[in-house]
């Protein structure tokens, strides 16, 4: 990787400012500039799959680390990222901070590259480089921001070089608005490259060769287990388990479109639902998540797939008792609210609620989808407010209107209610890698959860000990006592009050 540095950066601004966009200057120049470009039609597919809510954006990171956590997590895939050398730094460090054990590659640009359509040059000219096929199945190339608001086409792009595929895609922070979507952009984009050599003829099979069994493909990142429970809950289906999608090897995407049927696990998986629908595979919405969860999922799968009903309630009647005594072993008592930005918080929820809890409140950064409709009526019977496309506020809003005795949300979230001695879990690390599905799921938050309430005693004894220190006119470094001066404080209310009584006599003059 190209090392990043303040030149460099200052180069970026510089190139966007003379291609007309300011890579500070917001959504609206980078969409206008993005269009002058030619890249409405990209903007507006996106606009479309990926609907935002009635705020700008979910506040979370950079939506195409999303993308790049794809492509780094795939076997014989190389990773290159087209962009300013700012963001190109931030994104590997997040990578990196997240377990990627490979380089990100990085083609560097400035004013006269972008302007001139060098950039696109240097692009070609590294992936033919890159282009070997005894180290690479596939490269996939991420236009950001800025080259995705100046043009940079990399749909111009070779779609092989040596037998290697080039994938090229633009994952722009003013167009995708989560870097869970940000998965999808990419995943869909490779399922629509193998669908068309599948097309084409035969592809490579299975490392472990093609299933006996019909297959389900699941959509959407989980803890590795889930893949397995869910395999065990489809066994007596007639049906095994297919390739996750996203995928960790290229010859698994042909797997994923040989399947029977699609369980959409993450329901925002709109490209990749497009490319699955287009194979003629039909979509199940919804996961094996509780009693009442499994039994809904193992239902619709099973009609879907055209198993007999006796199949159905045989397989329901082996899996249920013991769905529903593992999470009366593990009940949970307490009222939480919850949110988050990975996509499974309205499966998570469900589950919280079948163990006991009293949740108030799911905010999920992703949209609402037909295949998230199951979910959140389940939740909607029961009282529950769920919120798609949250913001920061609206999940900070929900904390101080019920009172809960834990918060499970994100980083911010989680400091405010740390901050009020409320017990809070960071749903990405400690919720969200954890198994959710069938009876594995079933006790597996009560742990932590019932821990976390437990802790509330700590929190009221730190609160009080740390009691007003770093805060209001105490916060800094002093070196002697803070002295409060409430005379100043009268002063300028005084002062506030004549400029107020000024203004309003010059209104009515």
């Amino acid at each position: 990787m190209t090392v990043s540095n303040d030149n460099q950066h200052q180069d970026s601004v510089a190139a966007a400012s003379v291609a007309g966009v300011d890579c500070h200057g917001g959504r609206e120049q980078l969409t206008r500039a993005a269009e002058a470009a030619g890249n409405g039609e990209l903007l507006a597919k996106y606009a479309a799959d990926y609907p935002r809510g009635p705020h700008d954006q979910p506040q979370s990171m950079c939506p195409a680390f999303g993308a790049l956590r794809v492509g780094l997590r795939m076997r014989r895939t190389a990773s290159v990222l087209s962009g300013s050398a700012c963001c190109v730094y931030g994104l590997t460090f997040t990578s990196h901070f997240y377990g990627a054990r490979r380089s990100v590659g990085y083609v560097p640009f400035n004013s006269e590259t972008l302007v001139t359509g060098k950039l696109f040059e240097d692009i070609r000219d590294a992936v033919h480089k890159l282009a070997d096929p005894e180290h690479y199945d596939a490269i996939v190339v991420i236009n950001l921001c800025v080259p995705t608001a100046s043009g940079v086409p990399l749909r111009l792009l070779p779609k092989q070089i040596n037998g290697v595929r080039i994938i090229g895609i633009d994952v722009p922070g003013f167009g995708v608005p989560t870097h869970a979507e940000a998965k999808d952009v990419l995943a869909g984009a490779l399922l629509k490259f193998a669908r068309a050599e599948a097309e084409r003829g035969p592809v490579q099979a299975p490392r472990g060769g093609r299933s006996e069994r019909p297959t389900i493909a699941l959509l959407g990142e989980m803890f590795p287990v889930d893949p397995v429970t869910i395999g065990g809950l489809l066994e007596p289906l007639g049906l095994a388990a297919g390739p996750v999608i996203p995928n960790r090897e290229w010859r698994e995407l042909y797997a994923a479109l040989d399947c029977v049927a699609v369980a959409a696990i993450h329901p925002f998986y709109t490209a990749s639902i497009r490319e699955f629908s287009a194979a003629g595979r039909p979509i199940v919405g919804s996961a094996p998540v509780g009693h009442d969860g499994t039994a809904a999922w193992l239902d619709a799968i099973g009609d879907t797939c055209g198993v007999a009903r006796s199949q159905i309630d045989a397989a329901k009647n082996r899996v249920l008792p013991t769905i529903a005594k593992a999470l009366s072993n593990s009940p949970i008592k307490g009222r939480i609210t919850m949110s988050g930005y990975e996509g499974s918080e309205l499966l998570v929820a469900r589950l919280l609620v079948e163990s006991g809890a009293d949740v108030r409140y799911v905010g999920t950064a992703c949209p609402r989808t037909e295949w998230s409709e199951a979910d959140r009526e389940w939740l909607a019977a029961r009282g529950i407010h769920v919120q798609f496309r949250a913001s920061l506020e609206q999940d900070v809003a929900a904390f101080e209107e019920f009172r809960p005795d834990l918060v499970i949300g994100t980083t911010p979230v989680v400091q405010k209610a740390k901050e009020r001695a409320t017990p809070a879990l960071y749903f990405t690390n400690l919720i969200s890698a954890r198994p959710l599905m069938g009876a594995a799921g079933a006790g597996s938050l009560a742990t932590v959860v019932n821990a976390a309430m437990g802790n509330k005693a700590r929190f009221d004894d730190m609160l009080a000990f740390f009691e007003g220190v770093g805060t209001g006119n105490n916060s800094g470094i002093w070196t002697e006592e803070p002295v409060d001066h409430p005379e100043f404080r009268e002063m300028n209310r005084r002062k506030m009050a004549r400029q107020a009584a000024k203004r309003k006599a010059e209104e009515m003059m």
